[in-house]
């Protein structure tokens, strides 16, 4: 089967319309801003803007501090403390800059603000000044990512089955006899997403905004909700599609955005360290990171407390296979890339990635292309992975994942079916 039937197939089927509310099953928390422009990401500019960092000492929450389904909802009194704004108050009348938005990383014990040099200075010279200052945490440019896309056995009743060709050629049908990813949460940090796509509505163990408080754009976003169709689309619903680990549960938090519909996703350190602190502090064990960019201070210190917790990041390759930087480059990190008939480099493992169908905005579904598709894949993988053995940590499933990988139609690539098959028994044990 091919585009063509799968487009014949899309014509004689009647597919939702574009959704415009969210389901009652998902729950959208955003945090509450700390200035009224906290929400301006897509107005920061990465060619001039400055990340800062003070120290934050906080006193304990209350013993009624709010919670939310993402565990992530600070308590009324946790913001910039009286320290964190007395040394901004100082080194802002020092050194003359304009803040642009401000948030805590309460994982890290520092309040951040996005702030941007006065007219005339020199960005560098003032980083160079602000490192060099002892109140000062951290300083850094405010860095761009970008989402790696090419905008471009179990019986389903499901009917595009067939047409995925990931699903497919990993042999997922045949790992689902022994796992599906029950009890397994993936936090996917990407765009938005359609959450009232029916091959998503129910599977959304939340969504988190880090980009806008009033996103009108979030349900349309495509590149999030590729990502989270592939991961863990429902199953035997008798419409579309099967995700690589369908009773997984997906969190997806917002950090990156469109600038326009011609244009890729953009992400920016702000709005990446804001949504790590966010996964921080719920129990995802599985972080999809279908993006990348420059290497950056301030989230490789995010990324490495969240590794050092024993949590499992999958991140996509870049396009250009050796721009190595944030996340790809962190010690601990399962680097992914799309299947070639190249050698893989050292220690990457190789997932499809080409004309892979998924789920798409308006509860419609479509084929795409990238590293992100081959990232979300392994993802579901690992979901099922630790299903059935919880205990395995990152270096045992990227030996799994690259022991267990097999020529299909002459790509070596993951295999779900053989990855689960080879869960050593002691990791089983622990269950």
């Amino acid at each position: 089967m091919n585009k063509a039937l799968l487009l014949l197939a899309l014509a004689v089927a009647t597919l939702s319309g574009c959704a415009s509310t969210r389901p009652a099953g998902a729950v959208l928390t955003t945090p509450t801003p700390e200035r009224s422009d906290a929400s301006v990401a897509a107005g920061m500019d990465s060619s001039r803007d400055i990340v800062l960092a003070v120290s934050n000492p906080l006193e304990p929450a209350a013993t009624h501090a709010g919670s939310s389904l993402l565990g992530y909802a600070p308590a009324p009194n946790y913001g910039a403390g009286q320290r964190a704004r007395s040394l901004l108050s100082d080194l802002r009348r020092q050194y003359g800059w304009n803040e642009v938005g401000g948030w805590p990383i309460r994982a890290l014990g520092v309040y951040c603000i996005v702030l941007r040099p006065p007219s005339g200075m020199d960005r560098d010279a003032l980083i160079a000044a602000l490192v060099k200052d002892q109140r000062v945490e951290l300083a850094q440019p405010l860095q761009e990512y970008a989402v790696y896309s090419s905008q471009d056995e179990e019986r389903y009743n499901d009917p595009y089955t067939d047409l995925q060709r990931g699903f497919v050629e990993t042999h997922a049908a045949e790992a689902h006899t022994v796992s599906q990813g029950e009890g397994v949460q993936v936090a996917v940090v990407d765009t938005g997403v359609d959450t009232a796509h029916p091959d998503l509505k129910g599977h959304l163990a939340g969504v988190r905004d880090e980009v806008a408080d009033n996103d009108k754009a979030f349900a349309s976003d495509r590149h999030g909700t590729e990502v989270a169709g592939i991961i863990a689309a429902v199953g035997n619903n008798h419409q579309g599609m099967v995700g690589m680990a369908p009773k997984a549960k997906v969190s997806v938090y917002k950090a990156c955005w469109y600038v326009d519909e011609k244009s890729g996703a953009r992400c920016n350190s702000f709005t990446l360290a804001k949504a790590l602190a966010a996964v921080n502090d719920t129990d995802a064990r599985v972080i999809n990171l279908s993006l990348g960019g420059p290497a950056d201070p301030l989230l490789g210190r995010l990324l490495d407390q969240l590794l050092a917790q024993g949590r499992i990041v999958i991140a996509a390759l870049p396009p250009n296979g050796d721009a190595r930087g944030f996340p790809d480059s962190a010690p601990g990190v399962i680097v992914v890339r799309s299947s070639t008939n190249g050698p893989a480099p050292a220690g990457v493992v190789s997932a499809p990635g080409n004309d892979i169908l998924t789920t798409q905005p308006g509860g419609g579904y479509d084929f795409t292309s990238g590293s992100s598709m081959a990232t979300a894949h392994v993802s579901g993988i690992v979901a099922l992975l630790l299903s059935v053995a919880p205990g395995l940590d990152a270096q045992s499933v990227r030996d799994i994942l690259l022991r267990t990988s097999a020529p299909t139609h002459g790509l070596v690539q993951v295999d779900a079916a053989a990855a689960v098959d080879a869960i050593p028994k002691k990791a089983l044990a622990k269950r």
